[in-house]
């Protein structure tokens, strides 16, 4: 039996995306249906392709779970943060690969209007969105990203 401490972590990117009122963009994630919909909110994020730069990868995240095109680059992590999934999900998720992710986080200013967003994407990641205080989301995040989300509050507090 392999330990989840065995596992590597998968590389990957978050996206915060601010409207002009300092909101950022938070998605109910589609697979949290019939669960704790308290905590089911998260950030756009996604896996690093082979290859890809994490700054391409965090636009073309960003378009591809919310159709935003018109992001403006703002800043970014100095380091990688990571999370461990629970013992429950090891072996389930990402086919049972990695013990979690080590991300890279960007902050990116959104220029569209809200009619740009859209969420019914290829491959749907959320069922609903809206804009959130951003010092609001370790408590809407599922209990073990919560840690992530405080490290990513105190690594971009400066622009809120």
């Amino acid at each position: 039996m392999t330990l989840s401490s065995d596992l590597p972590y998968r590389k990957g990117v978050g996206i915060i995306l601010v409207n002009p009122a300092n909101l950022v963009f938070v998605g109910r994630r589609l697979d949290q249906i019939g669960r704790d919909g308290e905590h089911a909110w998260q950030m756009p994020q996604g896996g690093i392709d082979e290859g890809e730069d994490p700054r391409q990868t965090a636009f073309r995240e960003l378009e591809e779970e919310t159709g935003v095109k018109n992001a403006e680059f703002v800043a970014e992590t100095d380091g990688w943060l990571a999370y461990d999934l629970p013992d429950n999900l090891v072996g389930h998720v990402w086919r049972g690969k990695y013990r979690g992710q080590k991300q890279k986080w960007f902050l990116m200013k959104h220029l569209g209007s809200d009619e740009e967003i859209n969420i019914d994407t290829e491959i749907p990641e959320f069922r609903e969105w809206k804009w959130e205080s951003f010092h609001a989301m370790p408590d809407l995040v599922v209990p073990f990203k919560r840690d992530l989300y405080l490290q990513i509050i105190d690594a971009f507090e400066a622009y809120f």
